[in-house]
């Protein structure tokens, strides 16, 4: 977005001709939530509009096709927001002058505005959850889930009841509403995981932007990597069940690679807490050993589990406190 977006209380500097007169509005405009507008009526439906309501101005034009993909979205979510929303709509092929005082470079180009001032914006083609959260930061209301959010939701209950097939029914249908929403994939490529389908699972990650960050997917990759690990172990044989490893144990506390392996065997089994409690136990015993296998190995853990599971909460703060005590 611009790094400046100008009207402090009126137009943009250089609009004031072209707004005209406020009464160029058409009458009954203001209590419309989706309405359009031109470079007359810009002062009135934008922003003398945003002193009473968050006004979105749609900078869209006919050939535009992601602008096809977005206007819908924010054309729904203006709608079911109860009034709290307008939705002001421009063609920058008719209406261009807009667009050039607020430096659009490129379009979609959404621009949110307050209190007769833009105060917030994006440009792309964004999926709804994400068109959501940027209205709800300016609201003082939630907007309540999109279809594609409620479907993840129930994809998220399925999958941590051990359904697997209705987790990926509806991680599925999330992404059939919204392609690009990453969570959903990376939801849906969890399923595959839990359903020990790791080369769908692997497919589905492969459809992902390379390099996005988004916590989802990063956690989801994680998953990926450590269950081809763990597979294979398994086909090495080097893997075995958590008893030897205890039996072990319980002959020399300090045999870390027994504990190391109970650890991986923990998380096979499911045991997230007791993996991380093994591999804590290591570090706090000798931190160095094998070249910090035990350090590294949480961090994979870590990273698997997704940096807001409690579980990981928990477990980073005592990692901290052994190595830093």
């Amino acid at each position: 977005m611009p790094s400046e977006l100008n009207p402090p209380g009126g137009a943009p500097d250089g609009l004031e001709d072209p707004l005209g007169e406020v009464g160029a509005a058409p009458e009954g405009g203001n209590g419309q939530s989706v309405i359009d507008v031109t470079t007359e009526t810009f002062m009135a439906d934008v922003i003398e509009a945003s002193q009473e309501r968050l006004v979105l101005l749609d900078l869209w034009a006919p050939w535009c096709g992601p602008c096809k993909q977005l206007t819908p979205v924010l054309e729904k979510l203006a709608a079911q927001s109860d009034g709290a929303v307008r939705l002001a709509k421009m063609n920058i092929d008719e209406h261009p002058a807009v667009a050039q005082q607020l430096q659009v470079q490129s379009i979609p180009a959404v621009f949110a505005f307050k209190g007769g001032q833009p105060v917030d914006g994006f440009m792309g083609a964004l999926p709804e959850s994400e068109v959501k959260k940027f209205l709800e930061k300016h609201l003082a209301v939630a907007l309540g889930p999109s279809p594609a959010e409620a479907l993840m939701e129930t994809a998220e209950e399925a999958l941590a009841a051990g359904q697997i097939d209705d987790a990926l029914e509806c991680y599925g249908a999330a992404l059939e509403q919204e392609p690009e929403n990453l969570a959903a994939m990376a939801g849906l490529a969890q399923s595959h995981l839990a359903g020990e389908d790791i080369n769908a699972a692997q497919d589905i990650l492969a459809s992902a932007p390379p390099h996005d960050n988004n916590p989802a997917l990063v956690a989801a990759r994680a998953a990926v990597a450590l269950a081809e690990k763990m597979a294979a172990k398994t086909a090495l044989k080097d893997l075995g069940d958590a008893a030897q490893f205890i039996a072990a144990l319980e002959k020399n506390a300090n045999d870390h690679q027994a504990r190391f392996d109970l650890a991986l065997a923990h998380h096979g089994d499911g045991r997230r807490e007791a993996a991380l409690d093994e591999l804590l136990e290591i570090v706090a015993r000798q931190r160095d050993w094998n070249e910090e296998a035990a350090r590294k190995q949480l961090v994979e853990l870590f990273d698997a589990y997704g940096a807001q599971d409690e579980l990981v909460i928990a477990a980073r703060k005592r990692l901290s406190s052994i190595l830093f005590s």
